[in-house]
């Protein structure tokens, strides 16, 4: 296992990827295929820092990216989800022990709700015709920033109670 320093890189490296994730999404609506590779591939080298067991915790871990990736695809299918967004959600859940994977899902979900609220606000003060688009990645971003503030919050939480 490494240090924390380490560990902490990763995540920060993981919260880069998530804020341009979200700004480029806003610009062009699209997700990078390399970032998706990047941060599913960054994945089993943050398990190894952090001391994850390949089993069952990597495992398991896998198991709800590809449940996470399979939901999506669904949506995919149906043509309310973009592939790019599938694609970061499985990818982003490799990071994540299955009760937070269900967190994100929950965190990304009511993100996901407020953004959809706000585009369609938008597209009928512009009087738009058709469907709007709705930049998802940004809400999959902001379910992924969101665990990772808890996570490094936490670290703080004993220093300020004075363990």
């Amino acid at each position: 296992m490494m240090n924390g320093g380490f560990t902490l890189a990763l995540l920060g490296i993981l919260a880069a990827m998530l804020v341009w994730i979200a700004v480029v999404d806003i610009k062009t609506y699209t997700i990078s295929d390399r970032l998706n590779v990047a941060i599913a591939l960054l994945a089993p080298v943050y398990w190894w820092a952090s001391g994850v067991d390949l089993w069952p915790d990597a495992s398991l871990r896998v198991a709800m990216a590809v449940i996470v990736f399979l939901l999506f695809a669904g949506a995919f299918y149906l043509n309310v989800m973009g592939g790019g967004d599938v694609k970061l959600a499985g990818a982003l859940a490799l990071w994540f022990a299955p009760y937070d994977t269900v967190k994100l899902l929950v965190i990304m979900s009511m993100a996901g709700g407020l953004l959809t609220l706000v585009v369609l606000g938008l597209h009928r003060i512009r009087k738009k015709t058709g469907r709007p688009e709705v930049p998802y990645g940004v809400a999959i971003a902001v379910g992924g920033m969101w665990l990772l503030a808890q996570r490094f919050l936490n670290q703080f939480a004993g220093l300020s109670l004075g363990n």
